[in-house]
């Protein structure tokens, strides 16, 4: 999940849209109300989000440093101040461990699914006065997928992490665990399951004939220089890559991308020039001078469709999901707080509770008049969660006094609210949350009236 930035309530007659505490919709932002531009696109109001598969899960469980990454990950407080104030995480670009296809921030982005990250906006001294985007990746594999960053420049992943942290978002030096947690994460980030894939990623089970003539076309050697072939950089046998920087005709040298998943990664190319396999298999086949027909061209597409599958993409954003995602970071307390570990504590009770309050704004209060029914629900959903913040802020108060015995009776107490009584609240009231399509639908269309009224008015 991610965190989401503040919005001033908008007031028009007869209807009050407020509370939007911490939520950025999938409309542009009105630049009067952020530290980012006009016209920005987070699009953090989607009700379907790319679905997280850990490797651990698999094992039996994710560990408190993959926990405690997941939560640093998904905190504006790690990075610098424009960042912190927008209320941008990591997990903002990398939505669940995937891309963000609907970035867009003007002046930074060329396009939808791009950002300039040696931009002016997070960090000035990192500014290098070229506007050259760089496309979002999905941190799906990652493990896989060394060397980082688009241009394959830092073999670490611990640096490269570091590098986005303090140099790309002016952050703090991070504490040597938050690095180690924010990488443990990113590596338990598996690939969803491809069916279509067998041993050597090969095509296997019900092939279609034009994904088969797909595949030898990609093993082929290009008809120009037999050292090259499409399987030659995108090693199926290896994720898909070959750990190597090649220059493909698109301005430089960058790192081979892996196919895996790749029909969920859109954008394409370094840059996020294109937008579909046609337009990445009609460049290949202009600058390698391929000499493909338009049977062949198909047959490409088929094949890297094929191969770039995985099963269920996206699941509903629900509160079902919510819940599990903080019970998991709630999970990182159970170690600091007998730790008596200050600043782990507060960096979790902090990320908790702006995910309970971005929670509670999911459950309209009842001055929303776009919605209707349900209101004594409503009420009691918000009620509980604000119960669970405030529990958190004295677990806080408690550590930080070095009275941890309290914090651990509070840790009990929020557990105990966390597994009864607040889910059945939650579910009470789903009908008339915004996780509701038709209330959603109507909440926004509401708020984006608002929203161009204001932006006539100015």
């Amino acid at each position: 999940m991610i965190l989401r930035r503040s919005f001033i309530a908008a007031l028009v007659p007869g209807l009050l849209v407020a509370g939007f505490y911490g939520r950025v919709m999938a409309f542009p932002v009105d630049g009067d109300q952020t530290t980012l531009p006009a016209k920005t696109e987070l699009n953090e109001d989607a009700l379907d989000k790319p679905r997280e598969v850990f490797r651990s899960d698999i094992a039996g469980g994710k560990s408190y440093l993959v926990n405690l990454g997941n939560l640093a990950f998904s905190s504006p407080g790690i990075l610098g101040g424009v960042a912190r104030q927008a209320g941008l995480s990591c997990g903002t670009c990398h939505v669940n461990g995937a891309g963000n296809a609907k970035f867009f921030v003007p002046k930074m982005s060329t396009r939808p699914g791009n950002f300039d990250t040696t931009g002016p906006l997070f960090n000035p001294k990192a500014d290098n006065f070229v506007l050259d985007p760089v496309r979002i990746p999905s941190l799906r594999g990652a493990r896989y997928l060394a060397p980082y960053g688009q241009d394959g420049r830092m073999a670490s992943l611990r640096d490269f992490v570091r590098n986005v942290v303090v140099n790309e978002f002016a952050g703090p030096e991070p504490a040597p665990v938050i690095l180690d947690a924010i990488v443990a994460y990113i590596q338990d980030i598996d690939f969803l399951n491809n069916p279509s894939l067998g041993p050597g990623g090969r095509l296997i089970g019900k092939i279609s004939e034009s994904e088969r003539r797909g595949e030898a076309l990609f093993m082929k050697p290009f008809p120009h220089d037999p050292n090259l072939s499409c399987a030659g950089c995108h090693v199926p046998s290896g994720a898909f890559v070959d750990h190597q920087q090649h220059d493909v005709g698109s301005g430089g040298l960058f790192k081979t991308p892996t196919l895996r998943n790749a029909d969920f990664n859109a954008p394409y190319f370094h840059d996020g020039r294109f937008d579909s396999y046609d337009q990445v298999v009609a460049h290949f086949d202009r600058v390698f001078d391929l000499g493909l027909s338009a049977q062949d061209r198909q047959d490409l597409v088929a094949y890297l469709t094929a191969v770039g599958d995985g099963t269920q993409p996206y699941e509903r954003e629900g509160a079902g999901a919510s819940m599990k995602e903080i019970n998991d970071f709630t999970t990182v307390l159970a170690t600091a707080i007998p730790a008596g570990d200050k600043d782990i504590v507060a960096l979790a009770v902090d990320t908790i509770g702006n995910e309970l309050r971005e929670l509670t704004e999911d459950y309209p209060d009842r001055k929303n008049t776009s919605v209707s029914g349900g209101e004594q629900q409503r009420v009691l959903a918000r009620t509980a969660l604000k119960e669970l913040v405030l529990t958190l802020r004295r677990i806080d108060m408690a550590v930080a006094d070095g009275r941890t015995t309290d914090a651990a009776a509070d840790y009990r107490n929020y557990r105990y609210l966390m597994a009864a009584a607040v889910p059945a609240l939650l579910a009470s009231a789903e009908p008339w949350s915004l996780f509701n399509p038709a209330v959603h639908d109507s909440h926004y269309a509401a708020l984006r009236q608002v929203m161009q009224s204001r932006h006539m008015s100015h």
